[in-house]
């Protein structure tokens, strides 16, 4: 059996030194464009594919991974726009960079362990944590001791750590003064989960004290901001229809004088397993309640209602942690980000229904 080619023999059959050699298919330093281009037509004619990755990895110490973790089952993750289209601004800014991502699921499933083992032992040189946790999370924290570079995703007010969010809690405050104005006062919310147990369900004051996750925390702080306090606060496990659905039917089988006029969701997708819930109930959108959402997700299955909601920009803030990466990686110290957001209204909010 031949054996495959190396480096050395590219570099014989272009008439250059290795070192040139390896310049060629590294970009790593200076080298002429037509030295270059006979070293890859040498490669070509040997069936060579490049220096060995992995040998790479060595000599740079660096491992051209970037571990995302998604704070979710993988399996629930996918089904959810907000995530893949943050990949997709994520993916589509470091790979020119040479980086690739390992998904790490972050779902703390019966008896699995309180943080994923490649969390503690995959080689990465940047991680991303794609929810806003808090500094005592044990996954950041293994990160942390790991001496891993960290950007977190709507995280806020994490010292020493990167983060990328959104003007959430603003965005909530503008759809719930929206609300307000067009006359409704009994206003509920479905929101996000409030920590990684994942629970489903009605919360007490007890429950709403123990909120680790700070994007649920924000955004029900926004309705506060606008005055409102909310009549009843129902708690998903995740940003699926499903669990919109499951809350429409609880917060709004009751009579007409005393259920919600106006439903704030905390994603799009929980908005519209409202609407779908509401009506199932025979209810209408927005005559006997109306509904909003958050995300700016393009729903086309919901039609005829368009979803009132709060866009931000998520493809763009993908892009935005991929700069923040591509800056650590430099040895620079990235500055947190913060992105607008925008209510959009459309044909799910209306004026509260006469009592």
């Amino acid at each position: 059996m031949s054996q495959r080619p190396t480096l050395a023999d590219v570099a014989s059959a272009a008439g250059v030194s290795v070192s040139t050699a390896s310049l060629a298919f590294s970009g790593a330093g200076p080298i002429a464009e037509a030295t270059k281009q006979r070293v890859l037509d040498a490669a070509a004619g040997l069936d060579y594919a490049g220096p060995n990755p992995l040998g790479r990895q060595l000599r740079s110490g660096r491992s051209g991974i970037v571990g995302v973790v998604v704070g979710d089952a993988l399996r629930r993750s996918f089904r959810e726009p907000v995530s893949v289209q943050l990949l997709d601004g994520l993916v589509d800014t470091i790979s020119p960079l040479g980086l690739g991502v390992l998904l790490v699921p972050g779902s703390l499933e019966p008896g699995a362990p309180l943080v994923d083992p490649l969390v503690e032992s995959a080689a990465m040189d940047v991680a991303v944590l794609i929810w806003g946790g808090t500094l005592d999370d044990p996954t950041l924290q293994a990160l942390q001791r790991r001496g891993i570079p960290l950007v977190v995703v709507e995280g806020q007010d994490l010292p020493g750590i990167v983060t990328v969010g959104i003007e959430d809690r603003g965005g909530v405050a503008d759809v719930a003064r929206h609300l307000t104005a067009l006359g409704h006062e009994r206003i509920a919310t479905v929101t996000l989960p409030f920590g990684p147990d994942r629970r489903s369900g009605l919360a007490d004051a007890e429950r709403l004290g123990h909120i680790t996750w700070s994007i649920a925390r924000r955004r029900l702080d926004g309705l506060h901001d606008a005055g409102v306090d909310p009549v009843a606060v129902y708690e998903t496990p995740a940003s699926l229809v499903e669990h919109g659905h499951a809350a429409a039917q609880a917060l709004l089988s009751g009579p007409a004088a005393t259920r919600p006029t106006a439903v704030v969701a905390q994603s799009d997708l929980l908005a519209s397993g409202v609407v779908l819930g509401a009506r199932e109930l025979g209810l209408r959108v927005p005559e006997d309640v109306s509904v909003a959402g958050f995300d700016g997700l393009d729903l086309p299955w919901l039609a005829p209602d368009v979803l009132t909601t709060v866009a931000q920009p998520i493809t763009e803030k993908g892009a935005v942690v991929g700069r923040a990466i591509e800056a650590l990686l430099a040895g620079g110290d990235p500055a947190d980000e913060v992105l607008p957001v925008e209510l959009r209204v459309g044909t799910t909010t209306g004026p509260a229904p006469a009592a």
